[in-house]
This record gives structure tokens, C-alpha cells and sequence, in this order.
């Protein structure tokens, strides 16, 4: 397998956790506000670096040269292929904004040293192929929301029970896959109980109510910490999509499918705001995981191109609420609070990141949706159909929240609700991917093309019990590729090729009865 020209795989995950480290030892909260800036600064450069470095190398996968490292590891442990490598970028990036958004006045209650912890485990987990490696960063993830809501003296037993469970499901049916090595087929009892624990994790109808206890009770970076990058959806693409039979499968997308309904008029009912981002983003997660659970690529090319961008614009829309919530308090959604008319920059962006979340044209979410649309509809038509019914509940409930919060009378305030120079940053970065992702999407789609064929190769490798995916056929036709239609195969009545006669004076292809 060829190698980085750098660790930066290592460091992605080596900065953020001495960081962590360094950080939990310093006394003064501003102190600790400019090194967890810093490490996570330093996180997020590694990880583009090592974005930009495999692209370099033009390979399906690439892993760390850490020399002192390599021979210890195995070999698929630290590695990025065409799935992973945008999507540790991503996940730096929304780390980095997170702290970079927390207010001087928040520094008390948003704990940098379990911010930088639960992104080296972020990171490393993204940066993983092997199946335990995978599952026990899953689990490892877990520990950070716990520690604080414990530290906080908040109720910890819904969460605890559910991450319990999970990984629990999870461990297990790891080990009865593992215990069948290279055999082909899978039992269903084992692929039964990963996909038990990765619909858990997801916060798949009836198993949510862990995420809306974590909403309700933590603070809102570390709950967004804990769910925007979609981890749930990763653990899916790697440990069930490769062995889930064509039947669990679509029982998962109905599954999803049915989450993003109810949660999407969940949405529209909710009077209080963190309830409400919760139940929006559930609803657009399980969009995603409704197209990679049609293994087609088409529908994974969605999936895998709305993936970043409901990741992106809802950690946007999250910390604008967040920045609300540190202005005026708990945001309840019963009144109107008129906002606008102090921070008109934070309600553009509200707007905005909330319309990029549904696919609204211009935005990097709007060519994703279109492929989950045609993909679904392909795997189930009814599906596609259901994917549009959620996308409008989800326009509607931004659109009432965003005039519930920024809309009416102008509130008397007796301090300065402007918008500070951080989170003027974290805005205008958002704005740039966001509307950078829409006017040019062609580059993103063709990269998550690429990995839906390898995840579909997998796919297939897999469920023949091969240890390689097996070869595509470069003369078959390039179906289900978006944006181009297939060629025809040469024939004889193809343009340019030659036609010769038969034995009886006939050209090739005519009937006997033809003059």
C-alpha cells in the first residue's frame, strides 16, 4: 500500500489528544480557550494536508509512513481512501469552528480539554479500516458526553443505557462476524446485531431518545460535537454495508426513512429550540443513511455528496443558534424575539445553513439531494417520493423557526448583542464552502463517485467471501455513472465499423427475407 510522504495521520490524532492533555492541566479558562484554538488549528491543518497528499498520490488507498508506528499497527488501521479523505478534513474543520464560536463567556461551560479529546478519537476513527479499530473508537467516542454529563451533575442514566447497549451490540456481533473469517455469507444474527447497534447510535424511531437527552442536558458544542459529524453513519459504510444481505438492508431504509418523516414533523411542532435542532438533524441524517442503504451507486454517490454538506450547514446552523443561546438565554420557539435587528449577520447565516441543510439550489446540498432522490427512487419508488415529502416538512420548520427567532418587534437589550469578530469568522467560512460547494459541485460529485464504486466493489467482494473486491469489466457500459449516459458497445451496425458479407451475399444482422 503506498505511503503519505508525511505521518499526517499520526498527527492528526497525536496534536488533538496531547493537546488535550496540556490543556486539562492549564488553570485559567482563557489559557485554555487559545491552546485548544491552537491544537485544533493544528488538527485541521494535518488533516487537509493529508487530504491534499493522498489526492497527490492518485491512489484508491493510502496509509501513515510513521516508520516506528507502521511495523506495530496494522496495516488498514491508520489509512485514507476515497470514503474517509474529505471527511477528516470535514470533521477537523467542524471541531475547529466549534471552538473558535465559543465565546469568552462560555469558557466555563464548554470544557477545551474534552473538546480536543473527543476529535482525536473523531479523527482516528474516520482515519480507520480495521473493523475492531473501528468499533473500539465507537466505543471510545462515547466517553467524552458521559464525563461531562457526569461533571455537570446532570442525568446520565438514559444516555449510559443506550451507549451501553450499543456497544454491546456492537462488540458482539463484531466477533460472530469475525469468528467466520473468509467464508462467504454472513450469519443473520450477526449482521442483525451491528445493524441493532449502528441504528442505535444513529438515533433511529424508536431509539432517539438518547439524542434529545444529550441535546436537552449537556452543553450545545459538546452535543454538536457528538453528533454532526455523523459517525454513526461511517460505522454503517464500514461494518454493515460490506455484509448486510439486500433484505436488512431495505428494512434499514425504511427504518431511516420512517426516523426522517416523524422526526421532520417532530420538527415542526417543537417549542423549544435545542429540541427542535435535534429532531432537524435527525431527520436529515437519516436522509443519509436512507441512500447508502440502497448499495446502488447512484443512491450512495447521494448519500456519500449530502453527507458533508448536512454535516457542514447544520454545525452552521447549530452554532448560530448556539450564538443566540449566549446572548438571550434558552431560545423557546412559543414567541417572537425579533433579533434581526441586532445581529442581522447571524441571522443570514441561520437562514442560510438551514436552507443548505434541505438542498435548496445554489447551496452544496442541492445536487447531493437530487442523486438521494433518483437513487431512492430507483431502490424503492416510494422512497424518493418520502425524500421530498422530508426535505419540504424540513424547509418549513427552518423557515418557522428563523421567524420566530429574528422576526417581531425589536427586543430592548442592555448589552451588546453584535456578533463578535470569532464568530464573524466561523460565519463567513461556513458561507464559503457553502456556496462554493453549490456554483461548483462537480469536483465533490466526482470524488464521492469514486468511493460509491469502491463501496460497492467491497460490497460485492465480500458477500463472495473474496479477499479482494472483484474486477469491473472495462467493456461493460458505465451505468448509474452521474451525468453521463453509456456508450454503446461496438457492433456491427455501429458508427465506422466495417461490415462484411456472408456467406450468402447478406450483410451481417439482416434476415433472410430482407432484399
Amino acid at each position: 500500500m503506498p505511503e503519505l510522504h508525511l505521518p499526517w495521520l499520526g498527527l492528526c490524532v497525536l496534536v488533538p489528544a496531547l493537546g488535550a492533555i496540556r490543556v486539562g492541566l492549564t488553570k485559567d479558562p482563557d489559557s485554555a480557550r487559545r491552546l485548544g484554538l491552537v491544537a485544533s488549528g493544528l488538527a485541521l491543518a494535518c488533516a487537509v494536508a493529508a487530504w491534499l497528499d493522498f489526492g497527490i498520490l492518485g491512489t484508491s488507498e493510502a496509509r501513515d509512513g510513521w516508520a516506528p508506528l507502521a511495523r506495530l499497527l496494522p496495516e488498514d488501521l491508520l489509512v485514507l481512501d476515497a470514503l474517509s479523505a474529505p471527511l477528516l478534513p470535514m470533521s477537523a474543520l467542524i471541531c475547529f469552528l466549534t471552538n473558535l464560536a465559543t465565546l469568552r463567556t462560555k469558557v466555563r461551560e464548554f470544557s477545551f480539554a474534552r473538546s480536543l479529546a473527543t476529535e482525536a478519537v473523531l479523527l482516528a476513527t474516520l482515519a480507520c479500516k480495521h473493523p475492531w479499530g473501528i468499533v473500539a473508537l465507537l466505543a471510545a467516542g462515547t466517553v467524552p458526553p458521559f464525563l461531562e454529563l457526569r461533571a455537570r451533575r446532570r442525568p446520565t442514566r438514559v444516555y449510559a443505557a443506550h451507549m451501553a447497549v450499543f456497544v454491546a451490540l456492537l462488540c458482539l456481533g463484531q466477533a460472530l462476524i469475525a469468528d467466520r473469517g473468509g467464508a462467504p455469507g454472513y450469519s443473520v444474527l450477526a449482521v442483525s446485531l451491528l445493524t441493532s447497534a449502528v441504528l442505535l447510535r444513529d438515533g433511529i424511531v424508536p431509539v432517539h431518545c438518547w439524542m434529545t437527552d444529550l441535546f436537552e442536558h449537556a452543553t450545545f458544542g459538546t452535543a454538536l460535537l457528538t453528533v454532526t459529524p455523523m459517525v454513526g453513519a461511517y460505522g454503517v459504510t464500514r461494518l454493515v454495508l460490506p455484509v448486510a444481505p439486500p433484505w436488512i438492508l431495505q428494512a434499514i431504509s425504511a427504518a431511516s426513512l420512517f426516523t426522517a418523516l416523524y422526526a421532520a414533523g417532530m420538527a415542526l411542532v417543537q417549542r423549544e429550540a435545542r429540541r427542535f435542532f435535534c429532531y432537524l438533524f435527525l431527520s436529515h441524517s437519516s436522509l443519509v443513511l436512507v441512500g447508502l442503504e440502497t448499495a446502488t451507486p447512484v443512491g450512495l454517490t447521494g448519500a456519500l455528496s449530502l453527507w458533508p454538506s448536512v454535516a457542514l450547514s447544520l454545525t452552521g446552523f447549530g452554532l448560530a443558534l448556539r450564538c443566540v443561546e449566549s446572548r438571550v438565554g434558552r431560545v423557546s420557539l412559543a414567541d417572537f424575539h425579533g433579533l434581526d435587528a441586532h445581529v442581522p449577520l447571524l441571522a443570514a447565516l441561520f437562514l442560510l445553513t438551514g436552507l443548505a441543510g434541505i438542498g435548496f439550489p445554489g447551496t452544496a446540498g442541492f445536487v447531493g439531494l437530487e442523486l438521494l432522490v433518483e437513487g431512492a427512487t430507483r431502490a424503492m419508488p416510494l422512497a424518493g417520493a418520502g425524500v421530498v415529502v422530508v426535505a419540504a416538512l424540513n424547509g418549513l420548520a427552518v423557515m418557522h423557526a428563523y421567524f420566530r427567532i429574528f422576526t417581531g418587534r425589536p427586543r430592548e437589550a442592555t448589552i451588546d448583542l453584535r456578533i463578535r469578530l470569532p464568530e464573524r469568522v466561523a460565519v463567513l467560512i461556513l458561507t464559503a464552502l457553502i456556496l462554493g460547494g453549490g456554483l461548483f459541485p462537480q469536483p465533490g460529485v466526482s470524488s464521492r463517485y469514486r468511493a460509491a464504486v469502491g463501496l460497492a466493489e467491497e460490497r460485492a467482494g465480500r458477500l463472495l467471501g473474496t479477499s479482494t473486491p472483484p474486477p469491473r469489466d472495462p467493456t461493460a457500459p458505465a451505468a448509474d455513472r452521474p451525468g453521463r449516459r453509456p456508450r454503446p458497445s461496438a457492433g456491427p451496425h455501429a458508427a465506422g465499423a466495417p461490415v462484411r458479407p456472408g456467406r450468402d451475399g447478406r450483410r451481417a444482422g439482416e434476415s433472410p427475407g430482407r432484399p
